[in-house]
């Protein structure tokens, strides 16, 4: 399974407390079997660097990689908190990444190139490794049509006529081309991740059109 914290994870001042929850649901899955990959965002420390970057002349690529240094920091303290359950280094490219995820341990990111999103890293990350869901664990419920309607399921392409903010046109192309169930979910409660693997019908599921012939599933 491929899945992405969202940075409403890492305010301004950390909680370990919070963190040590979300790892705790990741436990309990990879106790049960599951296979797990994670992409950490940058939270409001990212969002700080990058700020004051700017304000000193920062280029937009140095940006991005500021974020992306601030994301696997992110990483490393999930890794600290998991131990020998974790992969003990924040993995850096997609070679890496399949080698360490065939190790058996839940493995972290926290980017891996400047211009890419965390969502496209996420379904990205999610493919390389042949995964059979991909969970965005943001800060809303899910996809909302409007302010107030949430919608349960949505075909990937239904995301670029409907102008939905959560996921960019990079991470649309690749939930289509991979075949990858994506299910976008409240992740402010650790207990609907451990819900969502399960088969809960949580936030909103989204599905490629037409999905193309697996090789497996993990």
């Amino acid at each position: 399974m491929g899945g992405q914290y969202g940075g409403h994870l890492f305010p301004a001042r950390l909680a370990p407390e919070t963190i040590s929850a979300y790892a705790e649901t990741l436990q309990t899955l990879r106790k049960s079997g599951q296979r797990l990959v994670v992409v950490m965002g940058g939270g409001r420390v990212a969002r700080e660097y990058i700020d004051a970057a700017r304000r000193l002349g920062a280029s937009e690529f140095a940006c991005d990689l500021i974020g992306i240094e601030v994301a696997r920091l992110n990483a490393r303290l999930f890794i600290a908190r998991l131990g020998e359950d974790a992969y003990p280094e924040p993995v850096t490219s997609l070679l890496d990444l399949r080698r360490a995820f065939e190790t058996g341990k839940i493995v972290f990111l926290g980017g891996l190139q400047p211009g890419q999103s965390t969502n496209a890293v996420g379904i990205l990350s999610a493919e390389a490794v042949n995964a059979d869901l991909f969970i965005n664990a943001t800060d809303v419920d899910g996809v909302y049509m409007g302010t107030d309607v949430l919608l349960q399921m949505l075909l990937a392409n239904e995301l670029w006529a409907g102008g939905y903010p959560l996921f960019d046109p990079v991470a649309v192309k690749i939930v289509e081309r991979s075949g990858i169930p994506t299910r976008i979910i409240d992740g402010r409660a650790p207990t609907n991740i451990v819900e969502a693997v399960r088969g809960t019908a949580l936030g909103t599921l989204i599905t490629p059109a037409t999905a193309p012939a697996r090789r497996g599933s993990t």
